[in-house]
């Protein structure tokens, strides 16, 4: 019995060390589509557990009727809980683009960072919910001329809720999205979920969200998707939704990551 405790836990001590050795060289690469709540576009206002991690290797896939194919192929997704109640969160994408007009392209895309803070407790015996923001910056490192990043920055500046009674959980909220560039416009964006565990394995959820115009001439979007997650283990987890616009030019979207969750024992403070 001893040697199967000491055998896993030697496994998730190397599973653990090689993330975070991957993250550190994919950084390192990335010096030489923004994101929300993963497997959702609508996010929470729960932070990482303090001195934890969170790691997706993940991919997101759209196809826009007026634009063509665009991915990330993969993306590297970090949080880490620097202090109680607020995380660290970084991406670092590779595009793809498949335009109809003109050739697919392939390469680093916009990377992104964020600073989530939850500033209220959801209080269990009454009606008090969680709140939290989540600023979010998108840097122009990906080369807009071959439809790999917008080319300008990017910035969210939302606040988020949630509630949760037994297994079901509800969350959202929305912000304003300051989006620069010749024919652009700032836009409003707001989206609402709800899930349910369906046991400790797998929880499934469905949003609904919407986003005011985000250039002249275009009109808001609406659109939906459904997804969930699945449990492997304490520490492994798999991700994944797809959806469409109700209004607008998407006609698919999809999400699927990997995701590694580990940190100290006994200092879960969600």
């Amino acid at each position: 019995m001893n040697l199967i405790i000491c055998t896993r836990w030697i496994g998730n001590h190397i599973v653990e060390n090689a993330v975070l050795a991957a993250v550190a060289f994919m950084f390192m690469l990335s010096m030489g589509t923004a994101l929300a709540g993963p497997p959702f576009v609508t996010d929470d206002p729960v932070p990482v557990d303090f001195q934890h991690w969170e790691v997706y290797i993940a991919s997101q896939w759209e196809h826009d009727r007026n634009e063509g194919t665009s991915s990330t192929l993969p993306h590297i997704e970090v949080n880490y809980g620097i202090i109680p109640d607020m995380q660290l969160h970084a991406i670092v994408p590779m595009a793809y683009s498949a335009p109809h007009e003109g050739s697919t392209q392939y390469g680093l895309g916009d990377l992104e960072f964020g600073v989530k803070y939850r500033f209220i407790h959801e209080d269990d015996k009454g009606w008090t919910p969680q709140v939290g923001t989540f600023p979010i910056v998108a840097l122009p490192t990906g080369d807009s001329s071959r439809g790999l990043g917008e080319g300008r920055i990017k910035i969210f500046f939302p606040i988020w809720i949630q509630k949760s009674w037994g297994t079901w959980t509800t969350y959202g909220g929305g912000g304003y999205w300051y989006h620069p560039g010749k024919g652009n416009k700032n836009y409003w964006f707001a989206g609402w979920l709800i899930q349910r565990d369906l046991s400790e394995f797998v929880t499934l959820g469905g949003e609904i969200f919407n986003t005011s115009p985000q250039a002249k001439g275009e009109s808001d979007e609406t659109g939906f998707n459904a997804g969930g997650i699945i449990n492997l283990s304490e520490v492994h987890h798999i991700l994944f939704s797809s959806g469409r616009d109700f209004k607008g030019p998407n006609t698919f979207s999809a999400y699927i990551a990997f995701q590694w969750t580990f940190g100290p024992k006994g200092k879960n403070t969600n």
